[in-house]
């Protein structure tokens, strides 16, 4: 079953029901309705001001619907404050106390739910280990680098076993190589312990490598909720098509041109190929004459930029041919071409 045609159920982990938040006159959730089941890491993905982190607050407590309901585990906790709920956040700047070790950090949760000594000591030894840095207890966070900063956010965050984990962005502030390491560790964490991880972030790329189901939002709404494969293979709406991969949108008069039907269409950049020369495309295959305004060589691949005789630009990637390379230099004279099963047609403009 899709992701966006599962139902509400009384299991789930965190329940939206026609949730709306208002400041003033703007709406940055409005109308949300979507269920997180339990054990489930599920992304909010959406740029800036699209309300994803907005909804990550309502399950934190630290904002209240304006309408609507927010569940977990099925009990409404509208009005709820954040200490009273089961759930613990990681934020993106770590907010670690430069004053206390690493180790009181971690047991900083239980210190304040008057835990004995001994027990937050082999606790936190207990969370520490659990994301490799046994031997960091008696640092202060001061010396330590961006993502063993990370680390002890999440062991503070994981010490008092929350049911939900909630992660804002909480790799922004890591170099490309540690974020990826650190997102191959949070899945397998996330595996390990099965609780309900959801996690915000604006990259694409994070969120389809380790969510197991995605809601992108756009102005407050969802646009689409799906699986990672579901949204780039098939995107709804021409927003999830641009923001999810970056597919190549075809509409208008082209759209018409090309398949008989205005109606817009995506089709990714790598489903398109370049034909050995101008004319009628292969039976089965959609095609038209371009010229390339730029290329960018990445390694395994190139990215070329190419601009329609109507003034489009698409972008066709390719798999690099060797050392010398692909012919099509910047103002060649190009066709290119794609399946037609491999369109994907669009609602929205």
């Amino acid at each position: 079953m899709s992701g966006s045609a599962r139902t509400l159920c009384m299991s789930a982990a965190i329940e939206f029901q026609h949730a709306s938040r208002q400041f003033g006159t703007l709406r940055a959730v409005d109308d949300v309705t979507l269920a997180v089941e339990s054990g489930e890491f599920f992304a909010l993905l959406g740029p800036s001001g699209s309300g994803k982190t907005t909804c990550l607050r309502l399950i934190a407590g630290f904002e209240q619907p304006s309408t609507g309901k927010v569940l977990l585990d099925g009990a409404d906790v509208t009005g709820v404050p954040p200490y009273d709920r089961n759930v613990n956040t990681v934020f993106q700047d770590y907010a670690l106390f430069p004053h206390m070790s690493v180790a009181e950090n971690v047991a900083y949760g239980l210190r304040v739910r008057h835990a004995p000594i001994e027990q937050r000591r082999q606790r936190a030894a207990e969370m520490l280990a659990l994301v490799q840095l046994e031997g960091f207890g008696d640092r202060s966070p001061t010396q330590l680098s961006g993502g063993q900063k990370q680390r002890v956010a999440l062991a503070r965050a994981l010490i008092n076993r929350p049911a939900v984990l909630l992660l804002d962005e909480p790799l922004g502030a890591l170099d490309l190589k540690l974020r990826e390491a650190m997102q191959i560790e949070l899945k397998n964490l996330q595996r390990q312990l099965k609780i309900t991880f959801v996690y915000v972030t604006h990259d694409q790329g994070e969120a389809l490598s380790m969510a197991d189901r995605v809601a992108v939002f756009d102005r407050g709404r969802i646009e689409q909720l799906d699986t990672p494969r579901g949204l780039y293979m098939r995107p709804r709406t021409v927003f999830v098509a641009r923001f999810v991969g970056g597919a190549n949108v075809i509409e208008g008069e082209l759209a018409r041109r090309l398949t008989g039907d205005a109606r817009s269409f995506a089709i990714r950049p790598e489903m398109m190929s370049f034909t050995s020369s101008a004319g009628t495309p292969a039976s089965g295959a959609i095609g038209c004459d371009a010229t390339v305004i730029d290329v960018q060589y990445h390694g395994a691949t190139s990215r070329w930029q190419v601009r329609t005789e109507d003034g489009s630009v698409l972008a066709v990637v390719r798999p690099e041919l060797g050392e010398h390379g692909n012919s099509y230099a910047v103002g060649s004279k190009v066709e290119i071409a794609w399946a037609r099963e491999q369109m994907v047609m669009l609602e929205g403009h």
